[in-house]
């Protein structure tokens, strides 16, 4: 029980209210956005659109906020850069939540990064990134101290191979590379994946290869960014090839396939290329 000034626009005057057992909160976050208590037709933002507002207060934080007292001890190291959220954020590490609106913290960054590729950024920031190269590829900048955040530059590769006309493994080979991820022996499996290789252009195979060199090395690294060859199928299985038809189920069924014909790509990239 506590008592906390509530001031009233219409008569410009201060009324002390005695809050009852729940609604402390619900005054606080009421106060910080001006919206009247006790009126008919007032109403309480949900606690997720008001977290989503860039200019929330100290006092609807601490409102918000359960405190914590308890420390972690984390075994697992980080290579840390000063990074500036676009908003309140949580750690993706420890679930503690991140204020400030300047610099909250820092994250991990490059190919340690934990997450790498499976973790996206944010799509204004990756817009901007497309944008830049559609005006100019060879003046587009991409350096970490225009954009510190590696989630940025990663989402800005996935957006470019998921919004070719034709996808890098093509359609024309797509059904064949599904038929080769089904054979159940791993050498001829191999083999046929092989072949299939070879009848992609070779804008799209050259492409293929530069890729899963990049992948791999990824993978390399797997011990502090968690992405191995099958985390890194899932999530380029779709971005690298699709289905001729535009079948929902056909896209279901074939998921499995599409990131195994990646993670054979990635392991055995110094074979196949």
């Amino acid at each position: 029980m506590f008592a906390q000034e509530m001031w009233l626009e219409n008569d410009k005057c201060a009324v002390i209210r005695k809050s009852k057992p729940g609604r402390k909160r619900q005054e606080l976050l009421a106060m910080a956005l001006g919206v009247k208590v006790g009126v008919k037709g007032s109403f309480f933002w949900p606690p997720l659109k008001l977290f989503a507002c860039p200019q929330i207060s100290s006092l609807v934080r601490r409102a918000a906020l359960t405190s914590n007292d308890n420390h972690f001890n984390y075994e697992k190291t980080h290579n840390f850069k000063v990074h500036t959220f676009r908003g309140p954020h949580w750690c993706e590490y420890c679930a503690n939540f991140m204020w400030g609106l300047i610099a909250q913290g820092v994250r991990c960054s490059g190919l340690k990064s934990e997450g790498l590729y499976r973790v996206s950024g944010f799509t204004e920031h990756i817009e901007d990134v497309k944008m830049a190269f559609d005006r100019d590829g060879e003046k587009a900048d991409i350096s970490a101290s225009i954009y510190p955040d590696i989630n940025i530059i990663t989402g800005a590769l996935k957006l470019y191979f998921r919004d070719l006309p034709i996808p890098i493994i093509t359609y024309d080979t797509y059904s064949k590379f599904i038929e080769a991820a089904k054979i159940s022996n791993a050498d001829e499996r191999l083999e046929a994946v092989h072949e299939v290789l070879m009848l992609l252009p070779p804008a799209h195979y050259e492409t293929l290869r530069y890729l899963m060199i990049h992948l791999k090395k990824v993978t390399l690294n797997e011990k502090d960014n968690l992405m191995n060859a099958e985390n890194l199928g899932i999530v380029f299985g779709p971005t690298l090839m699709r289905p001729p038809e535009d079948s929902t189920l056909t896209t279901l069924h074939d998921m499995r396939y599409q990131k195994l014909i990646v993670q054979i790509l990635i392991e055995n990239e110094d074979v196949l290329f």
